[in-house]
């Protein structure tokens, strides 16, 4: 009986965020492209990626600056926000106690009325006990309609200040945008070329080995995830020493290094094919 040979496929594993260089080491040694290849277009990347950071530091603090007062701004429209909605619900309670004193003056002039034709002393008595307290709950309305008067008072001297800073921080954002702007400007053609080129270079590279480049170059302070040797036997990030087979086989370009004290990426940018 004849047997039906299975055909095998390769299986990807997931890109981790987490992984390095170091668990990548088998995939570059299985992938189609050179090692050498490999490096040498990591290198290029890292390169471009230099001379767009550069243009970006030309920038200074100014990105931060902008969004710094971006940030107070919303935070003390906000606050305005916050102002007018306590005004509204001041202004409804002295509506509240506009509708609820008509109510008591009702009651009051009814109240009197009765007791000019009351004879019985008992009966005058509670007719007056409720009179006074019926004053005694108007008193309370005039009060809290005095107080929410006063707070909306308060409240719109505390949005015209506030309104001040607003537009204070507002020509401050003008100018620093307009600073910027001019900066963003003088650089924007060479840095879409940069862009441009750090993106041809990126296709020709694996996912996984892309996502790596990513995460080393922003675990790092200076942001070098790729470096060459520094002064023939040191790492050119860390400066640490490295041994003697590490650097043949950095020189040989045909292993993936990475150094065992900063974890970047070290090759040997001369080496030719």
């Amino acid at each position: 009986m004849a047997t039906t040979k299975k055909s095998t496929k390769k299986v990807e594993t997931p890109i981790d965020e987490r992984e390095t260089f170091v668990s990548l080491q088998k995939n570059f040694a299985d992938s189609a492209q050179s090692v050498q290849d490999k490096l040498r277009l990591l290198y290029t990347l890292q390169a471009a990626d230099n001379e767009i950071e550069k243009l970006v530091l030309r920038r200074g603090e100014l990105p931060a600056e902008v969004e710094a007062l971006e940030t107070e701004i919303n935070g003390l429209q906000e606050k305005v926000a916050r102002f007018k909605e306590a005004i509204a619900e001041s202004n409804a309670k002295i509506e509240e106690s506009k509708k609820t004193m008509v109510e008591h003056d009702a009651e009051i002039d009814k109240y009197q009325r009765q007791l000019q034709g009351i004879s019985n002393s008992r009966e005058y008595d509670s007719i007056s006990k409720e009179l006074e307290n019926t004053n005694l709950l108007r008193q309370i309305d005039q009060k809290n309609l005095d107080e929410a008067k006063a707070r909306i008072e308060d409240l719109k001297e505390k949005i015209s200040a506030v309104t001040d800073q607003i537009d204070i921080r507002l020509q401050d954002l003008a100018a620093k945008k307009d600073e910027l702007d001019v900066i963003v400007s003088s650089t924007a053609k060479e840095e879409e070329k940069l862009v441009e080129t750090r993106n041809s270079i990126a296709a020709n590279l694996d996912a996984r080995t892309l996502s790596a480049y990513d995460r080393i170059r922003g675990s790092v302070h200076n942001h070098l995830a790729v470096v060459p040797v520094y002064m023939g036997n040191a790492c050119g990030g860390c400066f640490n020493t490295i041994t003697p087979q590490r650097l043949v086989d950095i020189n040989s370009g045909n292993k993936l290094i990475i150094c065992e004290h900063c974890g970047r990426i070290i090759v040997n940018p001369g080496k030719k094919d």
